[in-house]
């Protein structure tokens, strides 16, 4: 017998190998980053440039993924629907990077890049390659081969570290910086590459573009892309607007105090990664599985469980970083970037609250009314945008962080209104509540009650999650087993 359940987070687990050692990329090499990159302003750049390419695969997937898997359901013709959003893809992407290839320098220039038109050369052939490969990984995730998606992760992951490792501690002078942020975009790009290498055949279409079919999927995904793309910007353009609000053009030296501050916040939103790590690995396995859920009359109890369970595990990784900042705040090897820890327990929270909605997603994906997930997402932008031109002349990054937690939230409670009104499903709000609460509790308790020897107090609060995991595995293993089908 087997629980679908069971089955989606042993999913997520084999997605998880390759999401969370991506992941673990930014852990890893936030150690030699920092160490090589001495001035936060430096690191900052690199944090500024991933903020773009964020955006721009957002912008340039546009939202195929999630067509693609919900039009095999519907459509029911697999190759002619991946043949469709393939060409689409191809199309965009060659237009966009022609595009870039013209106007680089001016774009250059207007990012405040002035004497590096490569940076914006390298990060678009690294956007346009992702984007094109994101559909036939999509098409591995939909055929549940999930040990192949691995793989070809694995591959590109392997050889970003290894560049990585060899061109920085080989080939970086600390005198030319700037040659450093080169390398990690030029590493980035040999490792995108072998993405498309490694799925060649997937290139090789056994079914014809149609025009039909595209216009279908684009009504379905263009609500879907602006959700991506306001949901981008409630995740990184903090990371622009910290640069931009905080640069005088009066005052020359005002840049590199800007891009500073960037560094040291990006730095420590590195430590609150690893809810996203788990976020990321289980929305790979979760999107198909709900949408195979669609015909199990039991699929409400299905996502109510699901729900439980993921709301347990957040919650377990939420304080196994806060309680643990101690240690982890060693991956930052610099410690001028220190200053910027106390955010990371603030960004958790909020990574919590968006996994929730991400959850809670479902329910306008499942009915087709994606308009509803863009306009949340706009409303998040929208408060986002407000929040940060608001206070980050005055706070800096610590409005960034406090602005996150706050759309997040909203956007949570926002999804479950709309949610009950037009796709209800009967969450176990005492169980969200239960949950948090005893979570939030021991955050608080943990800091207010303290010991001198750090190693007394590193037993004391593991001790602490230790009860917490104890009490969730009792809580839903009933509930979960239940499923059994």
């Amino acid at each position: 017998m087997t629980s679908p359940v069971k089955k989606l987070f042993g999913q997520t687990a084999v997605y998880g190998m390759s999401s969370i050692l991506g992941r673990l990329l930014n852990y890893l090499l936030v150690p030699l980053y920092t160490a090589v990159f001495v001035d936060p302003a430096d690191y900052g750049v690199v944090s500024e440039l991933y903020a773009w390419v964020a955006f721009l695969i957002v912008l340039l997937t546009f939202g195929m993924e999630t067509a693609f898997f919900r039009f095999i359901q519907k459509e029911g013709q697999r190759e002619k629907t991946f043949a469709t959003a393939l060409v689409s893809l191809l199309f965009v992407n060659a237009v966009f990077f022609i595009i870039l290839a013209i106007f680089h320098q001016d774009i250059a220039r207007l990012l405040l890049f002035e004497h590096h038109g490569e940076y914006i050369l390298l990060l678009g052939g690294i956007v346009a390659i992702d984007a094109i490969s994101s559909l036939p990984l999509a098409k591995l995730r939909a055929e549940e081969r999930a040990v192949r998606f691995s793989i070809i992760q694995f591959s590109s992951i392997g050889i970003n570290i290894a560049l990585n490792l060899v061109l920085m501690l080989g080939f970086v002078d600390p005198e030319h910086p700037e040659k450093g942020i080169f390398y990690i975009l030029l590493a980035n790009l040999m490792a995108s590459l072998i993405k498309p290498i490694l799925m060649y055949k997937s290139f090789q279409l056994k079914a014809s573009f149609d025009r039909a079919l595209m216009h279908k999927m684009l009504r379905y995904s263009i609500p879907l892309a602006i959700a991506g793309f306001a949901g981008i910007i409630n995740e990184m353009l903090d990371r622009i607007l910290l640069k931009q609000l905080l640069f005088d053009p009066t005052s020359p030296e005002s840049l590199n105090l800007a891009e500073a501050q960037v560094g040291i916040y990006s730095a420590s939103y590195k430590l609150a990664m690893l809810v996203t790590i788990f976020l990321q690995a289980y929305r790979y396995a979760a999107e198909p599985f709900f949408f195979n859920q669609m015909k199990n009359e039991h699929r409400t109890q299905v996502y109510v469980k699901v729900m439980n369970a993921f709301i347990g595990l957040v919650c377990c990784v939420f304080l196994l970083v806060s309680l643990n900042i101690d240690v982890f705040k060693h991956f930052i090897q610099n410690e001028s970037y220190w200053v910027g820890l106390k955010v990371v327990p603030i960004l958790l929270l909020a990574n919590v609250f968006l996994g929730i909605y991400y959850n809670q997603s479902i329910w306008y994906k499942l009915s087709g009314k994606t308009g509803y997930g863009a306009l949340i997402a706009i409303c998040g932008a929208l408060l986002t945008i407000t929040l940060n031109m608001i206070y980050i002349p005055r706070y800096g990054y610590i409005a960034c962080a406090w602005a996150t937690l706050i759309v997040y939230f909203i956007q949570m409670v926002l999804s479950y209104i709309l949610g009950q009104r037009h796709y209800p499903i009967p969450y176990n709000l005492k169980k969200f509540f239960l949950y948090l609460g005893i979570t939030l509790g021991i955050y608080f308790f943990a800091r207010e009650f303290q010991f001198e020897d750090q190693v007394i107090n590193l037993v004391y609060r593991n001790s602490l999650l230790l009860m917490l995991i104890l009490f969730l595995f009792w809580n839903e293993k009933k509930p979960l087993a239940e499923l059994e089908v």
